[in-house]
């Protein structure tokens, strides 16, 4: 059984920006091992998560019997990160994916009609299905889920079709879907296919088909249009949050830059991916500290009559800026790929990188991946005793 009260756990998207997650996990699951909680159980009862997050999130409810196994075997997978497991870095598949949509971006889509040439993506993501294959094993979620290992497991997507920002959720006991202004949630047998949607950064990676309302829609990257991260944890049943984003909230501001020209297509994708990915949950967050302090002038029988409730959240987010770590790894990527990039204007390394923002969501190699863990870890360290009393675990018996 997971803890009570419920602790919902909201992972946010960022493609390789996930690894930071991996580390806050291993921390807190480090701190935990010494304190009266079973090192077995989730601390987790309901667990959701968009893009990476969504596969971090999926990996941790499958095994939610076995909690510390889990974050180590996710934790092995991203400290020895290559790009080849997430897309196609070779030669002939990064010419099949971006370099002819690079071409047709240039010379029309007429050509691509001649051609019979339909390029979906920058890049072919066919070998993130294969991982996703052994690192989440979705044939044990039910039985997770009968177990009350975890309550409810949920992963965003966006659906190309209607416009909505669309929840797919599994839980243990029915739980009502929820409607709200260009969100929806609809219960699901999740799937493969709905990690691959959820992890589809726009026109980087290409979309997948998913059935809602009996038939086949295309869907991609849940970041984008989600206007309320922290919203489907909180339909799911959960009573306080731990949330874990991917930059923007605790990192210091990016040193300026000199103007050098008009800005190229990297530097313009990393400002959109970081808007994506990274603003919602910012606001949602805010918004949330907003109503808790309402709430908290209100008399009890006026908190009584609302609908409303008071959520303790505990937000973890990097102290330092993910785009300048990633500066430092950008070599690290495969040379195809990084001839790729520098056809959209990723070029340097170091301070002198140019469109490091948009590598940082693509540099899955061990080098960066590994940085981001060390970050979480060191991150948590900083805030351990706030992590302590978030969960109720007692100081001593952690080691303190």
């Amino acid at each position: 059984m997971y803890e009570t009260p419920i602790t919902g756990l909201v992972l946010s998207g960022g493609g390789a920006r996930a690894a930071y997650q991996v580390g806050v996990l291993r921390a807190i699951a480090r701190l935990r091992r010494g304190t009266a909680a079973s090192p077995r159980r989730s601390p987790f009862g309901v667990i959701c998560g968009t893009s990476a997050g969504a596969i971090n999130a999926a990996a941790l409810a499958c095994n939610a019997d076995q909690f510390d196994a889990a974050v180590d075997a996710i934790a092995k997978v991203w400290q020895d990160f290559r790009a080849e497991q997430v897309y196609r870095a070779d030669s002939l598949g990064v010419i099949r994916s971006g370099a002819q949509w690079l071409t047709m971006l240039s010379i029309g889509w007429l050509a691509a009609r001649w051609r019979k040439a339909r390029p979906r993506s920058l890049l072919d993501n066919a070998p993130l299905g294969e991982l996703l294959e052994h690192l989440v094993p979705l044939q044990r979620l039910p039985r997770m889920l009968r177990g009350r290992h975890v309550q409810a497991l949920a992963v965003t997507a966006s659906n190309y079709s209607s416009g909505e920002h669309v929840t797919f959720y599994q839980s243990a006991a029915p739980l009502p879907a929820w409607v709200r202004s260009q969100r929806v949630a609809a219960t699901a047998e999740l799937s493969t296919a709905h990690l691959l949607a959820s992890s589809a950064i726009p026109f980087v990676f290409p979309a997948a088909e998913l059935p809602i309302d009996g038939q086949l829609e295309w869907f991609g990257d849940g970041s984008m249009r989600q206007t309320a991260p922290l919203s489907p944890a909180i339909h799911l049943g959960a009573q306080r949050l731990l949330v874990i984003g991917a930059g923007r909230m605790h990192e210091p501001p990016g040193r300026r830059v000199a103007n050098t020209g008009y800005p190229s297509l990297a530097q313009i994708a990393g400002h959109s991916l970081s808007g994506i990915f990274l603003d919602a949950l910012t606001a949602d967050v805010e918004r949330l500290q907003r109503i808790n302090r309402t709430l908290a002038l209100l008399s009890d029988e006026a908190r009584l009559a609302t609908p409303l409730r008071q959520i303790e959240a505990l937000v973890i987010a990097p102290s330092q800026r993910l785009d300048e770590i990633a500066a430092r790894h950008v070599e690290e990527l495969p040379t195809t790929v990084r001839a790729l990039l520098r056809g959209l204007g990723v070029s340097g390394s170091g301070r002198a990188a140019q469109g490091a923002a948009l590598a940082s969501y693509l540099l899955f190699e061990a080098g960066y991946t590994r940085e981001l863990m060390a970050l979480g870890e060191a991150d948590v360290a900083a805030r351990r005793s706030e992590v302590l009393d978030f969960f109720g675990w007692p100081a001593a018996a952690a080691g303190a």
